[in-house]
C-alpha cells in the first residue's frame, strides 16, 4: 500500500528512488563543475560529460516510477535542464560560426552555464527539503 503525504497529497516515494534522485543531481553537478575547473564551459561539460549523459538516461528509465510523488517534478526539472541547455549550446554554436556573432556566443554560453548551475543547486536544495519543484 502506498503511503500518502498528508501535507502535499502526493504518494511518498520509496527511499531508493529518493537516493537515485540525489545521485542524478550529483552526476549533473559533477559534470557542470568539471567545466568550472577545466578549460571547457560549464554548459558544454554538463552536456558532453558522461555523468550528465548517464543521469539523463537514468531520468528517462526511472521517470515512470516517480509518477504521483514529489520526485516526478524533480525528474521533469532535470530532464528539461538538460534539453534546454543543449538548445542554448546549439544557439551559441550557430552564433559563433560568424565573427559578428562570436561575442553573443560567449555571452550565451556563460549565461547557460550559470543557469545550469542555478538549476542544479535549486533542485537539489528542494530535494533535500523533500519538496517538489514548481510547475
Amino acid at each position: 500500500m502506498t503511503e500518502i503525504d498528508h501535507a502535499t497529497g502526493l504518494a511518498r516515494p520509496p527511499q531508493g528512488l529518493v537516493t537515485l534522485t540525489h545521485l542524478v543531481y550529483g552526476l549533473h553537478a559533477f559534470s557542470a563543475l568539471t567545466g568550472l575547473l577545466g578549460t571547457a564551459f560549464v554548459v558544454t561539460a554538463f552536456l558532453s560529460g558522461w555523468p550528465s549523459l548517464v543521469a539523463v538516461v537514468l531520468n528517462y528509465l526511472k521517470r515512470g516510477e516517480t509518477r504521483g510523488t514529489f520526485l516526478e517534478s524533480h525528474f521533469r526539472w532535470q530532464i528539461r535542464t538538460f534539453w534546454f541547455a543543449l538548445l542554448w549550446v546549439a544557439v551559441a554554436v550557430l552564433a559563433g560560426l560568424t565573427v559578428v556573432g562570436l561575442p553573443f556566443a560567449w555571452i550565451v554560453a556563460i549565461a547557460a552555464g550559470l543557469w545550469v548551475l542555478y538549476r542544479i543547486a535549486r533542485g537539489w536544495l528542494r530535494l533535500v527539503s523533500e519538496k517538489g519543484m514548481p510547475q
